[in-house]
């Protein structure tokens, strides 16, 4: 990889905003280090390749250790600082609290939360090392409202909304910036990953990746703190939900989340 282009990291960067996110860093003069535990990074790569940039693919699961480590191991084997990262990766599942399998809910936990923040931290030490860079952290419009029905995936995105704004509020006198990416519904594989199909939000219109990595991106680059990004529907419903009692919040979730029969 050259040494002339800034360095950015992807995680979940085989398809969805990730690759898109990954795609707006290549559009714009990055190399690239991009993560997912899938196979399909290889071809998100090769695609990004396209774009003229230097691609380092990592298939690791960060819902390990073990992945998180590999992935680092591999961004700092580069010997170049890190610009820019995209913390992404993510996933969820769908149900009534009750029925859900406790695997499946600590999946989430361990992959939206604790290698997200394993890798906030260890992108931070660097970069406020150096006092530069940049750092989107992907929570979502979930983490302004109690899920259910999907209780503990909302729940986790609300943990990574408060970790975000504190640590934010850490740095105010570092020339480090970090950016909270708050999308809606989104058109991608994770509600049928979330077994989400039978829903209302699982069958209904969503935002388009591409917008919404595209929003993110110019956000990050502005040094924003938060993005709700996506149509204008998404917007609107995230100003609404500053408002909204948590009550109220929750039943709109239920009407959104809860299989039909």
């Amino acid at each position: 990889m050259t040494d002339i282009k800034p360095l950015a990291l992807v995680t979940g960067a085989s398809s969805g905003i990730g690759f898109e996110l990954a795609g707006q860093f290549a559009q714009h003069g990055f190399d690239l280090v991009v993560n997912a535990e899938d196979a399909g990074i290889e071809n998100a790569a090769a695609t990004l390749r396209a774009e003229g940039a230097e691609v380092i693919a990592v298939q690791a699961d960060l819902r390990t250790p073990e992945g998180t480590q590999q992935l680092w191991t591999r961004v700092q084997a580069l010997r170049r600082p890190l610009d820019a990262a995209a913390l992404n990766a993510g996933v969820g599942r769908g149900g009534a609290f009750i029925d859900t399998d406790w695997a499946d809910e600590l999946e989430i936990l361990q992959l939206n939360v604790v290698s997200t923040t394993a890798l906030l931290k260890l992108v931070l030490v660097e970069m406020t090392g150096r006092d530069e860079g940049r750092v989107l952290v992907t929570s979502s419009i979930a983490s302004t409202m109690p899920g259910s029905f999907q209780a503990v995936y909302n729940a986790s995105k609300s943990y990574l909304q408060s970790l975000t704004e504190a640590v934010q509020n850490e740095l105010k006198d570092s020339a480090v910036t970090i950016t909270s990416l708050m999308p809606g519904p989104t058109d991608t594989d994770f509600f049928h990953r979330a077994d989400m199909d039978d829903t209302p939000v699982g069958q209904g219109s969503k935002d388009d990746p591409a917008q919404v990595a595209a929003q993110g991106f110019e956000a990050l680059m502005s040094g924003e703190k938060k993005l709700t990004a996506g149509s204008v529907k998404t917007k609107v419903q995230g100003v609404a939900n500053k408002v909204l009692p948590d009550a109220f919040k929750a039943e709109a979730h239920r009407t959104m989340a809860e299989p039909k029969d």
